[in-house]
């Protein structure tokens, strides 16, 4: 295992992380006796396999449902000392029912103090407000701190680039938990200012998210050979020094396979990753154009100034993604969570564009006057079955 400096934690962090959302039971709470023998054992056999392979950060929350009260069962068998446990707690009006959720927390875990603990889900201007506010959530953690209950204080997001600068500019935190990968590297502003801040720079869900690698389209497949999608993506973050760790989902022991393939490569980097990006490029220039590759962002309303709330933007890159690379199914999961995604994945889809004038809004884009059709074009391409937050489920 590579090993990298955490920002100013000064913690030694594995360049990859055990996430803890894709393992566990249920997405609520239920009592122990109620949790499946077979469900457990896996769940162990992942965290041993995690351990053995030198990724000793463990990192869960509150919102996983029964993930911490199972992690409870075995993290307390290995010497504390070399374990780097990171749970995320989410922001509240009520800073007391903050710190009871916390609390909850420790006790599912079975742990004396949390190396790391994030406040989950900083997604909006209000939540941000509410995580800082003085005698807010922020002034709780200091407090537990104190007690030496924990380490340090992180903060996740979905939000977008803005409002992740501006809670990263408050100084008030020592890492981020963000999206940034190949297909979405919009937030690379905002890591560049993390690291202007010593802060350590965790990366959300790169293999998920970040494409539906672990079930690429033959595409993609094809377009990032010698490489698998996985090991190219993994290999592109990770290139980037002030990347520090990637967050893998393991929901097996398994899992871990092809990603260790990354690590004997990242020396190789600055050869490996230029053909493939090349590659990747010229692929979408063919089937999109140019000219649409380097403007269709410009102009686009955020969804809250557009009718009906249609995210533009988004479906406009998941389309772009389909039409590229046939990723076609990722398109899927994530359009048709639009509309249920609540703060996490804003606004809606566009199957409801009849009536809706957008003209106003687009006035700024150059494609303003195709992209109503464009949009029913993505609509005809990923529209299906509601998808839900795997929390929701």
């Amino acid at each position: 295992m590579l090993y990298r400096r955490f920002g100013r934690t000064e913690l030694q962090i594995p360049v990859f992380s055990c996430g803890g959302m894709r393992y566990q039971y249920k997405w609520q709470d239920v009592p122990q006796k109620d949790i499946p023998q077979n469900n457990q054992d896996n769940l162990e056999a992942v965290i041993k396999r995690s351990l053995d392979l030198g990724i000793n950060h463990i990192e869960t929350a509150r919102g996983y449902g029964s993930s911490e009260m199972q992690l409870g069962q075995i993290l307390p068998r290995f010497p504390r000392e070399k374990l780097i446990v990171q749970t995320k707690v989410s922001p509240h009006q009520d800073s007391r029912k903050f710190r009871e959720n916390f609390d909850k927390s420790l006790a599912y875990l079975q742990l004396d103090y949390v190396d790391l603990l994030g406040i989950h889900g900083i997604n909006t201007p209000e939540l941000l407000e509410m995580s800082i506010k003085k005698g807010g959530c922020l002034d709780e953690v200091r407090k537990l701190q104190a007690e030496g209950k924990v380490k340090y204080v992180g903060f996740s997001t979905h939000g977008d680039t803005h409002l992740i600068i501006d809670a990263i500019k408050t100084n008030e935190f020592d890492y981020v938990n963000l999206h940034w990968y190949w297909i979405n590297q919009e937030n690379w502003s905002a890591i560049v200012e993390a690291n202007k801040l010593d802060m350590g720079v965790f990366i959300i869900s790169p293999s998920n998210k970040g494409g539906l690698l672990y079930q690429p389209s033959p595409k993609l497949v094809k377009l990032c050979q010698p490489l698998s999608p996985m090991v190219f993506n993994n290999l592109f973050c990770l290139s980037h020094a002030q990347v520090h760790t990637l967050s893998l989902g393991a929901a097996k022991p398994e899992d871990f396979d092809e990603h260790l393939k990354t690590l004997p490569l990242l020396e190789k980097a600055s050869e490996l990753l230029p053909p493939i990006i090349e590659r990747l490029e010229y692929e979408a220039k063919k089937v999109l154009g140019e000219k649409w590759l380097k403007t269709w962002r410009r102009g686009l309303p955020s969804y809250q100034d557009t009718p009906g709330n249609v995210n533009i933007p988004t479906i406009l890159w998941l389309r772009n993604l389909a039409l590229a690379y046939d990723m076609v199914e990722y398109g899927k999961m994530r359009y048709n969570l639009l509309g249920n995604g609540g703060h996490w994945f804003p606004g809606q889809k566009a199957d409801k564009l009849q009536g809706l004038d957008f003209s106003a809004c687009l006035c700024k884009s150059p494609h303003g006057e195709q992209i109503p059709a464009i949009l029913a074009e993505a609509e005809s391409l990923l529209g299906g079955q509601e998808v839900k937050r795997l929390s929701q489920s």
